[in-house]
């Protein structure tokens, strides 16, 4: 039983993970669809290219509840249910992935920053937080958005087994969980790590030529 649990746990947080907030939110507020102008990726950034912050907000915020909720869930109740550590990680990854390939948008989704957030946070809140500053420092000092998500990505799991005492060489589910997110957000930033090498990404605060 114990393994039907995990499974329907797990497949519920890939179709939590599956709602595309950007391109829910711009239909609920009347906005165009964030796949069809800038980037054309469904996130919280690209919304914001709509000119509505308050869309923007919302979906920074909904896309990293839907990363926190199925972790935190699962740590809450599912000890009753035979589900631990193991599951805890299964449907954070699986949420995140769900945000990456959205079974219900044709599995094209966004890049997942804010998906990952939230699992971070569900894992452990002092982890989001350092997660969230390394990122904020990062942005403050070299201005481009997708570098300080790909440093705090990649900084993630170190993070993790520094404040969990674990050995670094100790393969735990949790662990496991955030490099695979770390190395999907990479690849999922694949174009802008282009940019960046060419000296073409944008900066924050930057305004676009013409």
């Amino acid at each position: 039983m114990e393994i039907l649990f995990t499974l329907a746990a797990t497949g519920l947080a890939y179709l939590l993970g599956s709602l595309s907030f950007a391109v829910i939110v711009s239909r609920v507020m009347g906005l165009n669809d964030p796949r069809t102008y800038g980037s054309k990726n469904p996130g919280a950034t690209n919304v914001l290219r709509s000119g509505s912050k308050p869309a923007a907000i919302a979906t920074l915020l909904l896309d990293a509840l839907k990363g926190w909720l199925p972790v935190v869930l699962v740590r809450w109740g599912g000890p009753a249910y035979g589900l631990h550590e193991g599951t805890e990680a299964l449907v954070g990854l699986a949420a995140f992935v769900g945000h990456l390939f959205p079974v219900f948008f044709r599995f094209q989704g966004g890049k997942g920053v804010a998906t990952a957030v939230g699992v971070l946070f569900g894992v452990d809140a002092a982890l989001g937080l350092v997660a969230g500053l390394i990122w904020i420092a990062t942005a403050a000092v070299f201005r481009y958005s997708s570098l300080a998500s790909l440093v705090a990505a990649v900084a993630a799991p170190a993070v993790y087994v520094l404040g969990d005492g674990t050995a670094w060489y100790s393969e735990t589910p949790v662990l496991l969980a955030l490099v695979a997110m770390a190395a999907l957000l990479v690849w999922r930033h694949r174009e802008n790590i282009q940019r960046l090498m060419s000296g073409k990404e944008s900066r924050l605060g930057a305004k676009k030529k013409g």
